[in-house]
């Protein structure tokens, strides 16, 4: 449930806004541009995980920005119906992406410190996959269940509702979380915590993180292991559903849902477990270049969709079920790889921060882009140009 509340809000607002958007009647430049860049909490988010180090403890932030997101997922509800509702929404879910990127140090901080090196290799798998049925939950039942809403109320009604879902999700799961969760030690209990030594600690932190060995060699890796994933990731949904005019696949939200949702969802859950147990069995080392392939292969589905243009519903999701099994079973490798190789020391919380704040650069950036390059090379020349990319 912890990664599954760390998934949600990351996912709606990268992936589900884009077809919320679409459906109100924004441009697909603005759609790709903003909701890129109100990711960028997640990359900054090293700035503030120190002080999450020396303040309350980590259950504290795991359940204040759940309980936050909540109500914010709330007001954005409440706004859609105003004539400024783009910019007054993306402004909330600006807020949305620092609670949860927060919530995301705190999270994580909490799984390393109650769990063994080789207890977070055997629920790693667990742990990708939770975080992924999240991403399948909204961008397949509540994309759905969107879809059916907007048949009957319009669209406006219909995202509103979808939203308050949301947002009851996220107040549900923090009070859960209060009883429930761990409440591991804080790492800097007895330190001063006035201002002066926290910035103290945050440039000590940094400076401690990249003077890891090989650190320039892991930044790389993680920037371009998901680099051609940032550029799918905000055009597939435009894509699938675009009219077939403009070379999408123009499907229906009840028809993306049904993809994501039925097709993915297995698939994706299944390849998270079975990493999991071919990494503890392999060890991380001996599996990474495998699981880097599986990852960014699977991306060529995209481009036989978007040349061939199938109408036949079964192709289509044979086509995500491939691409989705591919990345659960390869994120799985990246997430270890920056908790064992990146993350031990004594900051480990916030140098993990740092490593995954890197990482959503890498996807952030692309995504930025994406917009523009699709709208200039069309869709079949835009996912031939992400196979390039994944090289």
């Amino acid at each position: 449930t912890l990664y599954f509340a760390m998934g949600m809000p990351f996912v709606v607002l990268n992936m589900v806004c884009t077809l919320m958007y679409k459906g109100m009647g924004v441009s697909d430049g603005q759609i790709a541009f903003w909701t890129s860049l109100i990711m960028l909490p997640w990359t900054l988010k090293p700035l503030w995980s120190p002080f999450l180090e020396i303040y309350k403890t980590k259950k504290f932030f795991v359940v204040l920005t759940q309980l936050l997101t909540g109500v914010l997922f709330a007001l954005v509800a409440f706004s859609l119906h105003l004539p400024s509702f783009f910019a007054i929404t993306i402004a909330m879910l600006s807020v949305i992406a620092l609670s949860g990127a927060t919530h995301d140090i705190a999270a994580d901080g909490t799984y390393m410190s109650v769990l063994s090196n080789e207890e977070q290799a055997r629920w790693i798998g667990w742990q990708g996959a939770f975080y992924n049925i999240a991403k399948i939950a909204a961008t397949g039942g509540l994309v759905y269940l969107a879809g059916t809403l907007i048949s009957r109320f319009g669209v406006t009604k219909a995202w509103m509702s979808i939203m308050l879902i949301i947002a009851l999700i996220m107040v549900g799961i923090g009070i859960y979380h209060y009883f429930i969760l761990p409440n591991p030690k804080k790492t800097n209990e007895g330190k001063s915590t006035s201002l002066s030594d926290s910035l103290k600690e945050l440039v000590e932190v940094f400076v401690d993180f990249f003077q890891k060995k090989h650190i320039v060699y892991y930044i790389c890796f993680i920037v371009l292991y998901r680099f051609a994933e940032g550029f799918v990731m905000k055009i597939v949904p435009l894509f699938l559903k675009a009219p077939r005019a403009e070379q999408g696949l123009g499907l229906t939200e009840q028809e993306i849902g049904l993809c994501y949702g039925t097709f993915g969802a297995a698939a994706f859950v299944l390849g998270s477990i079975l990493a999991g147990y071919y990494i503890a069995r392999r060890g991380l080392q001996k599996s990474l270049f495998s699981l880097a392939l599986i990852f960014n292969i699977p991306f060529i589905a995209y481009t036989f969709l978007a040349i061939y243009q199938p109408e036949s519903l079964w192709l289509i999701g044979g086509a995500i079920v491939m691409e989705y099994f591919g990345y659960g079973f390869g994120f799985v490798g990246l997430s270890l790889f920056m908790m064992q190789q990146v993350a031990p020391g004594k900051n480990q919380m916030a140098h993990y921060a740092f490593a995954s704040g890197i990482m959503n650069l890498g996807v952030m950036l692309p995504g930025m882009l994406s917009g523009y390059f699709s709208d200039h090379l069309g869709y079949r020349q835009f996912f031939i140009f992400v196979l390039v990319c994944t090289i």
